[in-house]
């Protein structure tokens, strides 16, 4: 079933996991960071998601449309948390997450 929308699928899952890393290391670095604890939170978690979404399609797993289709939700979660913050790093991760969620979801509808 491996086939070039995997694989790109796969490529925006790994693109999500890494502006959900460089947003979380960002936000660690916010002068409020108690106000961006739900950032980071969910940074994490669409991160590893987003790795083990990856992971899942590359090895043909029986159960990659259950963890794609949870990578999206928790890919919209995070982007919208994102998306209530200003800086750029928020609204880049917001961006990845939010096209992450559409190609998850288009990959088995």
């Amino acid at each position: 079933m491996y086939n070039k929308s995997i694989e790109e699928c796969i490529q925006v899952c790994l693109e999500c996991m890494k502006s959900c890393n460089v947003c979380y290391d960002a936000c660690l670095g916010e002068e409020e960071v108690k106000m961006m604890a739900d950032c980071i939170r969910l940074d994490r978690e669409c991160a590893d998601i987003c790795a083990f979404a990856a992971k899942a399609m590359q090895s043909n797993s029986p159960f990659a449309k259950q963890i794609c289709t949870l990578c999206a939700d928790i890919c919209d979660a995070c982007g919208n948390e994102c998306k209530k913050h200003d800086h750029v790093h928020c609204q880049r991760c917001a961006e990845a997450c939010f096209k992450c969620a559409d190609e998850c979801r288009k990959m088995y509808a």
